[in-house]
């Protein structure tokens, strides 16, 4: 758990520094909150979140970041990314659905990720994808948008 504790401070630095990085032609007008949570099924069946700091393997967390443009200007073709921690496997599901993925941190595509393997192209497992990225193509001034990915905590 205390590698859980670990792990979620280093994505916490590194989505705040890739982030920053990726707005820094907006004169520092973007906030970017990240939370995590757990993902439970209530008794309904419908999707709940709770607040989460450690986690035995197999928990569900859900990384949201969410980007307010803090001026009066709109932001266009907004990028941002989001790391998948070490000991966390993607679970394929992200929102919006749009995102692209990474294997390698460098280069992006659609997903499903493919690659070619004896001569056929097969689906790249989620436990080789590193981060996702999403294009926001407008912010509007003084609006917020959010971002995230359910991961599983490996065993």
């Amino acid at each position: 758990m205390k590698r859980f504790n670990l792990l979620h401070g280093i994505l916490l630095a590194t989505a705040a520094s890739i982030s920053l990085l990726n707005v820094a032609h907006a004169d520092d007008a973007l906030k970017m909150e990240l939370t995590a949570n757990q993902v439970l099924k209530n008794a309904d069946g419908k999707t709940a979140y709770s607040p989460v700091r450690t986690a035995p393997a197999g928990t569900v967390i859900q990384y949201k970041a969410t980007y307010t443009n803090t001026v009066n200007n709109d932001i266009n073709d907004l990028m941002v990314t989001l790391p998948i921690p070490a000991n966390m496997t993607f679970t394929g599901e992200a929102n919006p659905a749009s995102a692209q993925a990474s294997i390698d941190g460098k280069n992006y595509a659609d997903m499903p990720l493919m690659r070619k393997v004896d001569g056929k192209m097969v689906k790249v497992p989620y436990s080789e994808y590193r981060t996702l990225r999403w294009n926001i193509k407008l912010l509007p001034a003084k609006k917020s948008a959010a971002v995230a990915l359910n991961t599983v905590v490996n065993k």
